[in-house]
């Protein structure tokens, strides 16, 4: 299993959320097809479709509530 496979399952399990990694989460939305719009400091913006994930930086880690809106996204429900 690749990389991106494991933090696919890690994400959709989603007993993970308060401790994915900022640097993982940007792995995998790039491996999903995201393109990285704006970076920079402790934000980033990144964009697939009609689909925008602003990332913030928190200590190395992604914001519980970003964890969630991401999975929503590729669940296809409106986040």
């Amino acid at each position: 299993m690749s990389k991106s496979e494991k933090l696919m399952v890690k994400l959709m399990s989603g007993t993970s959320d308060a401790s994915f990694s900022f640097r993982d989460m940007v792995t995998l939305l790039l491996s999903l097809g995201f393109n990285q719009r704006r970076g920079g400091g402790s934000h980033q913006i990144f964009q697939k479709g009609a689909d925008f994930v602003n990332l913030q930086n928190a200590q190395g880690k992604v914001k519980e509530y970003q964890v969630r809106q991401i999975r929503k996204i590729i669940k296809g429900d409106k986040p």
